[in-house]
């Protein structure tokens, strides 16, 4: 009888309601959101901005790779007909500039697109973990690899999952 009046009180029709309270476990208290909080909020988990926002970080990213490689490289104003000639500052600053903006437009474009994928893949699933990633990584890699033919594109699939999933862990 005490068993049954027990299970009644923590499972049947008895039973409370408990009304979390963080205050009550020692922790501290926060303001219910207003409207404006809340608007920024879906505004920041959208699609499009996260979109924009790996579209321009990849951009700043790309434009810093570009330039960095091209100042590290020992080809930069290099003129076959005259190997011994210098290249002057302004040749390299140049080639700088343009590879800095090649890159940046593609690291650019690789950034929308994996965030675009994995936005759709996160609506299609309804669920927001490390899988999304994966597959969407896959689908960006196998698309960008896929142009240069089948075995790439399946090669590109794998090494951008398998990245996206390290990056996955290590930020998770």
């Amino acid at each position: 009888l005490q068993y049954s009046l027990l299970l009644q009180h923590l499972v049947g029709d008895k039973r409370q309601p408990r009304v979390w309270d963080p205050a009550a476990l020692g922790g501290i208290p926060c303001p219910p959101k207003s409207e404006e909080q809340k608007m920024v909020e879906r505004v920041m988990e959208s699609c499009p901005f996260k979109a924009a926002l790996a579209c321009v970080g990849g951009f700043v990213l790309g434009g810093a790779f570009g330039i960095f490689t091209a100042g590290i490289d020992t080809n930069v104003g290099f003129d076959p007909k005259d190997p011994y000639r210098t290249p002057t500052a302004k040749e390299v600053l140049k080639d700088m500039g343009q590879r800095g903006i090649s890159y940046a437009k593609n690291f650019a474009i690789v950034g929308a697109m994996f965030s675009c994928t994995e936005c759709v893949v996160e609506s299609y699933r309804g669920k927001s973990d490390w899988k999304n990633s994966v597959i969407s990584g896959c689908i960006t890699g196998g698309a960008i690899g896929f142009r240069a033919g089948l075995k790439a594109g399946v090669i590109g699939c794998g090494g951008f999952a398998a990245f996206s999933a390290a990056v996955d862990y290590y930020l998770r």
